[in-house]
Order: C-alpha cells, then sequence, then structure tokens
C-alpha cells in the first residue's frame, strides 16, 4: 500500500517547472544595461532568480540608482514579454504533476514572480487548474523569508514536517529550512548543487525524470 509522506507540495516556478532560466539571465542582463548601469555576469543574474524582481534586480544592479529602479522594472518586463512564446515547462513536469495529484497530494507553487506573471503562465500551459494554491512575491513575503510556506500550512492546516519544497535554487531551499520544511533541490535550475548542501535538502534530482522517481520511493 502506498504510503504518502507528504500532503502538500510546494514547487518554486522558474527553473524548476519552467524552462525559463537562461532567458530570465538575458533580460535582466538587458534590463540593466537599457538603464544605464554595468550588465551582471551570467552567475550573477542568475543567483537573483527566485527572489522578488525588485529585489533581484536591485541586487543584480548595485550601480543603478533606486530612482531608475521603475525603469529598470519596465525594461526587465518588458524584454521578457518578447520572450514568451520561447518559454515551456520542462520535459515530463505534465506528467509528474498529474502522478502527484493522483496519489493524493496537495499541489502549490511559491514563486519568486509577481501575482499577475504566475497568472499569466500558467494560463499559457494550461496548469492553472493543477495547482491547489500559490504564493507569488508581491502578494506576500520573498524568498528566503518563509511566509509563503506558513501561509499554505495556514491554509491547509498541515504541520511543517508534512509540507515538502521543492526548488532549483538557494533561496527556495533556505526558505524551506527556515520555515522547518523538508526540501528537495533540483540541479538543472539557476544555482549550482554544490550550494544546496549545506541547506540540508532531502535530495537534490538532476533531472525531471530524477524527481519523479525519487517521489516514487520517498513522496
Amino acid at each position: 500500500m502506498y504510503i504518502r509522506n507528504f500532503d502538500l507540495i510546494a514547487f518554486d516556478w522558474d527553473g524548476t517547472l519552467f524552462d525559463s532560466t537562461q532567458i530570465i539571465v538575458r533580460c535582466i542582463q538587458a534590463a540593466v544595461r537599457d538603464v544605464g548601469g554595468t550588465a551582471p555576469t551570467d552567475a550573477a543574474a542568475g543567483y537573483v532568480i527566485g527572489l522578488g524582481l525588485m529585489q533581484a534586480l536591485a541586487h543584480a544592479a548595485p550601480d543603478v540608482p533606486p530612482e531608475k529602479y521603475p525603469a529598470l522594472n519596465a525594461r526587465y518586463r518588458h524584454h521578457y514579454a518578447t520572450h514568451a512564446n520561447d518559454l515551456s515547462l520542462f520535459k515530463g513536469v505534465l506528467p509528474l504533476l498529474a502522478g502527484l495529484k493522483a496519489r493524493g497530494h496537495l499541489l502549490a507553487v511559491a514563486t519568486g514572480k509577481s501575482r499577475l506573471g504566475l497568472d499569466e503562465a500558467l494560463q499559457s500551459v494550461e496548469l492553472k487548474d493543477v495547482f491547489d494554491s500559490s504564493r507569488t512575491a508581491d502578494e506576500t513575503a520573498g524568498k528566503p523569508d518563509p511566509r509563503m510556506l506558513h501561509e499554505l500550512m495556514a491554509q491547509f492546516a498541515i504541520p511543517a514536517e508534512r509540507v515538502l519544497m521543492v526548488g532549483d535554487t538557494t533561496h527556495d531551499l533556505q526558505m524551506a529550512l527556515n520555515a522547518a520544511c523538508p526540501s528537495v533541490g533540483v540541479s538543472y535550475g539557476a544555482h549550482e548543487p554544490e550550494a544546496f548542501v549545506a541547506l540540508r535538502p532531502r535530495h537534490i534530482a538532476h533531472s525531471v525524470q530524477g524527481l519523479h522517481d525519487w517521489f516514487l520511493l520517498n513522496g
């Protein structure tokens, strides 16, 4: 008989379910150049993925003054919108989510995207009805603050040890640690997996299929 170890599984979006990491890096770099800043390296731009947009842009562009943040935000959104049709789910995500739903897990998204950005992304890949809840950085505290996970726990009355956070960045895994939730890291997104070890994930998956296989044994 199947025994469910986690009642609620919360996924990060970009770089975990959605194959958008490299495009986000390029859009951050282009936006910073547009407002006269020094474009961050690929590593520096990738590091901020998962944070709230303005927090991410400010971190990636330390030489851009705060009065230019609105313009920086607008230019990022402009560049991202031009690539909307180039983005897709990682191969294997749809059967992964369908299998977890069939096994009785509640599913959620905990993301640094805005509510508008997440809703548009979910609509574009027809996943809006798959997730039982979601939290975005503009409607609650951004990562690695644990509030997203605390709110999901309260919504479904599920204790921390029964909630699993899955993400591709140290921000995701630190949020889980701060919320006293177990986590799983995925190595195919924005951050190098060597940085995950100190944050004590239950597992590091190197592909969506690897994540699926781990859930079969440990979910």
